[in-house]
């Protein structure tokens, strides 16, 4: 992918803007600095857009963060505990300084009542224009942290 430092807040939101979902803007503008293929990264973070598949869980920039702490800093055999426990955190970092400038990291309480299981609620997304006023500043601020911690 090759993405400049200075612009991958632009390139995660506009490949939210686009065909892509949070967690794979989030992970997709650090694949090159963690060694991973972008096709791979783009699968893996797949399921995890709109709060897990539609769920509207843990917000997807939250998620495709988390898996680039892992991929940097995680467990990768059983003898390292420390590498795992400095993936937690700088997950809980994460985590808690996201919750402090959107008030949650659940994709419900961050587009309250729009349900993107349904074609009403993505209607709705799109006539509000949510990607723009909510999902894309998530993913920016989500691309700031990890540029600062990772």
């Amino acid at each position: 992918m090759g993405v400049e430092l200075k612009n991958r807040n632009e390139t995660a939101a506009a490949m939210v803007a686009g065909k892509w979902n949070c967690a794979q803007a989030v992970l997709g503008v650090f694949c090159d600095d963690l060694g991973l293929h972008r096709e791979t990264a783009m699968k893996i973070a797949s399921g995890f857009g709109a709060g897990m598949a539609h769920r509207q869980e843990v917000c997807g920039a939250v998620s495709g963060a988390i898996m680039a702490i892992g991929l940097k800093h995680g467990q990768a055999r059983e003898d390292e505990k420390d590498a795992k426990e400095k993936a937690y955190r700088l997950s809980r970092e994460l985590l808690d300084r996201f919750q402090a400038e959107f008030g949650s990291c659940l994709c419900r309480e961050l587009l309250p009542g729009i349900d993107l299981g349904t074609a009403a609620g993505h209607q709705r997304y799109k006539a509000e224009s949510c990607s723009e006023k909510v999902c894309q500043p998530c993913v920016r601020f989500a691309v700031r942290i990890l540029e600062e911690i990772l």
